[in-house]
């Protein structure tokens, strides 16, 4: 049996791949209504595939416990918060857990750490809370690092299909804990050591954080001479050596826009280009503030409570708003517009979480004389013609109305 600890956006989806693959699991989790919803049968969250990986693994017999689990493997995916401030991540909700678990399990037993850290987090944070309940590692209690590599709105296919990395002290450990997770997994399986796996997850998203800056600084740079900057990454693109991403209006979720700080906390002063770019996609949400009032001057809108944000959430076809673009922008609107009555929609944000938020497309575009499109849902791109009229301003380059303004 395992213990997955932690039952959110990874840990979920992680429970139930084991559990559906034959594997005995229980889920914990210290959130009481959560815990007693899944248990109720209804899954926490929108995600394409998920509510029938559900119950392929309840009928496999997965349970969900707010109680730890006396086994002899735990699988950590606990959140990892960053400290705006320092830059450095927050490892007390991943130490809190692993101490929890050694109140609880038998010596032999093994610790899969899942969620995302920055390098050196387990050496600095976890090793000596095993090592405080009197365990030594590598004999009583045995550590290894499987990082997450999945994505909102695709998660239960790349949970399945995606290559993993495990790091571990020892390579029998290791090919212990890539046999587990070959029981779902299709993609390959690296075993390397615990400080290369962590450094590993962290990197992969600080390149593709890097990438997007890229497109971003360029975007800028061709607005301010009048240049389409799709068009020149189009072309650009077909070079065989080259692959720029697009801008947008920021970067949001968990990993993206979190990981590449936990280098930047780290190694203060080596992170050059890491900060260089961070600092470019978090003035993104500014940047498409400045086009919304330039906009609005030369169309001679004057009143905010006409203008609409299409989009809450951080990326297309999920109800996932953490570190969203859109959010961002909200916070700081009052420094360029009276941000109060600026009007929101998004079709998979069914509970007010912002001032004047609809949620009834008909009803937004009805109030609304311009449409800024922040998030490029299914919904919109299948009724493009319904803005026809509206002042556009796209800043994920999906509409192609004539007239449409562009970052």
């Amino acid at each position: 049996m395992i213990n997955v600890i932690g039952l959110g956006y990874i840990g979920l989806p992680t429970a139930l791949m084991f559990a559906a693959h034959g594997v005995e699991v229980v889920g914990t989790d210290y959130n009481k209504t959560l815990v007693d919803t899944l248990n109720a049968g209804k899954t926490t969250f929108e995600e394409d595939g998920l509510d029938g990986l559900f119950q392929a693994a309840v009928s496999k017999g997965i349970r969900f416990s707010h109680e730890y689990q006396k086994t002899d493997l735990y699988i950590v995916a606990v959140p990892t918060p960053y400290d705006k401030a320092s830059k450095k991540v927050d490892a007390g909700y991943v130490a809190k857990a692993v101490e929890k678990v050694m109140e609880v399990c038998p010596k032999g037993a093994t610790v899969v750490v899942e969620s995302t850290v920055s390098p050196g987090t387990i050496d600095k944070h976890v090793r000596p809370v095993i090592e405080a309940k009197g365990f030594v590692i590598g004999e009583d209690i045995h550590l290894a690092h499987a990082p997450e590599r999945i994505i909102p709105g695709n998660m239960v296919y790349e949970l399945k299909h995606n290559s993993r990395t495990i790091g571990a002290d020892s390579r029998e450990v290791g090919e212990k804990v890539k046999a587990l997770y070959g029981s779902f997994c299709e993609g390959e399986i690296v075993v390397t050591d615990i400080r290369t796996a962590e450094m590993t997850k962290v990197v992969e998203n600080t390149f593709r954080d890097i990438n997007i800056a890229f497109a971003n600084e360029l975007a800028k740079i061709c607005r301010s001479d009048n240049m389409d900057v799709h068009e020149i990454i189009r072309i650009a693109n077909k070079h065989p050596r080259v692959n720029i991403l697009s801008p947008g209006p920021g970067v949001g979720g968990h990993c993206i826009s979190v990981d590449p700080w936990f280098l930047v906390g780290d190694y203060p002063g080596l992170a050059n280009i890491i900060l260089a770019a961070r600092k470019i996609n978090d003035s993104m949400p500014e940047f498409v503030l400045e086009r919304i009032g330039c906009i609005m001057k030369e169309r001679q809108i004057t009143d905010v409570g006409k203008v609409g944000l299409y989009g809450l959430t951080y990326k297309e076809n999920v109800d996932d708003m953490r570190e969203s673009p859109t959010l961002q922008m909200l916070d700081s609107m009052d420094r360029h517009l009276c941000g109060g009555q600026i009007k929101v929609y998004d079709p998979y944000v069914v509970q007010d979480v912002v001032p004047n938020q609809y949620h009834d497309l008909d009803a937004f575009l009805r109030d609304v004389d311009m449409v800024v499109l922040l998030v490029g849902h299914d919904e919109i791109r299948e009724n493009m013609d319904r803005l026809k009229g509206k002042v556009v301003l796209d800043t994920r380059h999906i509409c192609f109305l004539e007239g449409t303004y562009r970052l």
